[in-house]
C-alpha cells in the first residue's frame, strides 16, 4: 500500500476534522501518500481529489464540520455510480480508503468493497451515536453538550413563566441524544423512538406535578413514532390547558468546536484506521469499547441494532419529582 484516500460522508459531526488530521498525519508518518476526496461519494464519482500534506490539516482540530465537505449521493446508490467511483479511485492511484461517517457511509463502503474490490476501513462519525461496534461515535459528545447548553437557558425562561417546554433534539431513528440530554438537564420526561409514547401517561404526570412544579422540560427525539415536538405538544394541549412553548434545536447540534472527548476519540480512531489498512485488513469499522479499540465488520455496524440505555429513562422518572 502506497497511497490512501480519506473522505467524510453523510451528516457532518464535530470531530470529523480531528479524525481527518489524524488519518493524514499517521499515513504520512508511516511513509504513505494521502489523497483527500471532497464532497463524499459525490466527489468520489466526479473526481474531486487532491493530495494532502501535513500542512493541509494544520489548525483544524478545533473546528466543527469537515474541511473535506460532505454530501449524500443518489448516484452512488446505483451500481453504475459505484463503478465510476472505483474507476476514479484507481485512476488516482489510491490503494485503500478511510471512510468517516455513519451507517449510510458504511453501507456504501460495503458495496464499494464487495462489488469493486476497493479496501475500506471506517471511523464512526455521526452525532446520532447509532452505530454498533463502538461505545461512542465522533461528534456525539459535542452534540449532547451543545443541546444541554441551550436547554439550560430554556429552563430559565420556563421557570420564570411557569411554562412547559417541548424541546426537540436530533435522532431520526434513535434516542441516544435525547436520553442523555434529558438526564443531564434534569428534564421531567423524555420521548424516544425506542419506547412507545403514552400521551395519556405524560399528561397525567404533568398535571400531577402542577401543585408543586409549574414549569417542565419535555425532551423529544425528532424520530419518535408519535411525531416531533409540535405534534406531541398539540396532542397534549387537547388533553389539558397548560401554557407551553416549543423549541426545535435542529442543526445547531451539528456545529461548534468539538469537545475534548470527541477530539481524543477522533485522534485514536483515525490513527487506528490507518494502521488497520496497512495491516491488510479492510471491510471493518474501527471503534472503541470500554476504552479498547475494536474492529467490527461493516455489516454488523448497521445490521445489529445498537441499544439505547433505557436505565436512563427509568432514572429520569425517579429524579423528575
Amino acid at each position: 500500500m502506497k497511497r490512501i484516500g480519506v473522505f467524510t460522508s453523510g451528516g457532518d459531526a464535530p470531530g470529523m476534522n480531528a479524525c481527518v488530521r489524524a488519518v493524514v498525519r499517521t499515513a504520512l508518518h508511516s511513509g504513505l501518500e494521502v489523497t483527500g476526496i471532497y464532497r463524499g461519494y459525490t466527489g468520489m464519482i466526479e473526481g474531486e481529489y487532491a493530495p494532502m500534506h501535513a500542512h493541509s490539516v494544520s489548525n483544524i482540530i478545533q473546528y466543527g464540520g469537515t474541511i473535506l465537505k460532505t454530501t449524500r449521493s443518489s448516484e452512488f446508490m446505483t451500481k453504475e455510480g459505484r463503478v465510476k467511483a472505483a474507476q476514479q479511485i484507481r485512476a488516482h492511484g489510491i490503494d485503500g480508503l478511510v471512510a468517516i461517517g455513519g451507517d449510510g457511509t458504511f453501507r456504501g463502503a460495503v458495496a464499494l468493497e464487495e462489488e469493486c474490490g476497493i479496501p475500506v476501513v471506517g471511523a464512526p462519525g455521526t452525532i446520532d451515536n447509532d452505530v454498533s461496534g463502538t461505545d461512542y461515535t465522533i461528534g456525539f459528545d459535542t452534540a449532547v453538550n451543545t443541546a444541554l447548553e441551550s436547554i439550560d437557558k430554556i429552563r430559565d425562561t420556563a421557570y420564570s413563566f411557569d411554562r412547559t417546554f417541548y424541546i426537540e433534539v436530533m435522532g431520526r431513528h434513535s434516542g441516544f441524544i435525547a436520553t442523555e440530554v434529558a438526564l443531564a438537564s434534569g428534564a421531567e420526561y423524555v420521548i424516544i423512538p425506542e419506547v412507545e409514547t403514552n400521551i395519556e401517561e405524560l399528561s397525567r404526570r404533568l398535571l400531577a406535578a402542577r401543585p408543586t412544579k409549574r414549569s417542565n422540560i419535555v425532551i423529544v427525539a425528532e424520530g419518535d413514532e408519535t411525531g416531533g415536538a409540535i405534534n406531541i405538544a398539540k396532542r397534549l394541549n387537547d388533553l389539558h390547558n397548560i401554557d407551553y412553548r416549543i423549541c426545535i434545536l435542529g442543526h445547531v447540534q451539528r456545529g461548534g468546536s468539538p469537545s475534548a472527548h470527541d477530539r481524543i476519540l477522533a485522534c485514536v480512531l483515525g490513527i487506528e484506521a490507518v494502521k488497520t489498512l496497512m495491516a491488510g485488513i479492510s471491510g471493518v469499522m474501527v471503534g472503541q469499547i470500554d476504552h479498547d479499540v475494536r474492529l467490527t465488520p461493516f455489516h454488523e455496524t448497521f445490521e445489529k441494532k445498537k441499544q439505547v440505555n433505557l436505565d436512563f429513562v427509568k432514572q429520569l422518572g425517579i429524579l423528575a419529582k
